[in-house]
């Protein structure tokens, strides 16, 4: 178990990374408006990609209520209504995004690639098609990235309006590569053996960058991975007798501690990227330290500080999550009121919780430069 102040001294290095990098950033913040958004990840991003290729009878949970609960239908978002996403586009004044596999909808101001479950690496080369935690989508970040392309070269006539497209256009490159880790971790893998899939992760975000920004990208986005130790479903399947194993905000230490080496990584890359980019705009989406923002402030947020550990929709314990019973099936319940809640599922945020991470990032000081003008008063409330 990694020491207390291992962890601190990593977090500690994380945050001087995050704040050595904002300087001397070539178009930071003088973009202008944003016509457009396109976004490549996972679930805290797919706003449906997932259920409109999945075969009949598969991920049905999410295709029905309990999710969408909140936004009064399901529409394939892993949540009871929003993410940070679709906060992000309504900030910019813009419709929210359609999955790039939805049929008949208009793409005018982008597309979402994002696919629930994705991994940043191909999984035949993480998991060599033999592993029990084998994904349970093929949709990774190489694949997204050639929809991406496909599309724009669908769209678009030439290279050249591709390129003029691209540069009043935010790309979101993530968040991506938490899969990766996930299926490793509860696929029985060690720490030693997940930590060694860090280089390889994060260079194929990084490898994703520079392919749309060689496509003319003036806006990325890159966000890094979140606490996972605070996450429901790893507290419930990590949990661990040794009180000296979680922080004093009931966090497990060393999945902590894991996920700042991965940032601290993909940071580091990202301050290479911007040498290699100079007149493009480049910024790090901190999701880490805003989640502990917004643990540490639930209550005045207007979170029940009572549950910020547990899952909203699940079937009981001390996190209300079972992974033998996720949410949506036979024997779970769901609370009365999501918005009281950080998780939804024990793995995916509530829409009020993905609402408070988007102002803290995209409004707040977590995003790094900060190279976006949003139309005056968008999102202030």
């Amino acid at each position: 178990m990694a020491s207390s102040a291992a962890f601190f001294f990593l977090v500690a290095a994380a945050l001087l990374l995050h704040f050595g990098c904002c300087h001397g950033q070539g178009n930071a913040g003088n973009g202008g408006a944003v016509a457009a958004i396109y976004s490549l990840g996972d679930s805290i991003t797919d706003t449906g990609n997932l259920i409109k290729e999945a075969p009949p009878g598969a991920f049905e949970t999410i295709k029905h209520f309990p999710y969408g609960v909140t936004l009064g239908y399901p529409t394939g978002r892993c949540s009871d209504g929003l993410l940070m996403i679709d906060y992000l586009a309504q900030d910019m004044g813009l419709p929210f995004l359609n999955p790039y596999l939805a049929k008949n909808r208009s793409f005018d101001h982008g597309a979402n690639f994002a696919v629930a479950g994705a991994t940043a690496m191909d999984p035949a080369d993480q998991f060599n098609g033999s592993s029990s935690s084998m994904p349970f989508t093929v949709n990774s970040l190489k694949l997204q990235l050639r929809w991406f392309k496909n599309f724009m070269k669908s769209s678009f006539a030439t290279d050249q309006a591709i390129r003029k497209r691209l540069q009043s256009s935010l790309v979101m490159v993530g968040e991506i590569g938490g899969n990766d880790y996930n299926f490793a971790f509860f696929g029985n893998k060690s720490m030693g053996e997940v930590e060694k899939l860090v280089p390889g992760v994060v260079k194929t975000i990084i490898d994703a960058a520079k392919e749309v920004l060689d496509m003319g990208a003036s806006r990325v986005i890159i966000p890094g991975n979140f606490p996972i130790g605070c996450i429901p479903g790893y507290l419930t399947s990590m949990a661990s007798s040794e009180p000296s194993a979680y922080d004093s905000m009931g966090c497990l230490k060393e999945l902590n501690l894991f996920a700042a080496k991965h940032n601290t990584k993909l940071q580091r890359a990202i301050a290479d990227l911007r040498t290699s980019y100079p007149d493009a705009s480049i910024a790090y989406a901190d999701y880490f330290n805003s989640f502990f923002s917004l643990l540490k402030g639930a209550s005045d947020l207007g979170f029940d500080a009572n549950s910020t550990h547990k899952a909203c929709c699940g079937a009981g314990g001390k996190y209300n999550y079972d992974e033998m019973k996720m949410c949506g099936v036979e024997g779970t319940t769901t609370c009365e009121d999501p918005s009281a809640y950080l998780s939804w599922d024990g793995i995916h945020m509530t829409q009020a919780a993905y609402k408070a991470m988007s102002r803290l990032i995209y409004h707040g000081k977590y995003l790094q430069p900060q190279i976006l003008n949003f139309p005056e008063g968008n999102g202030q409330t």
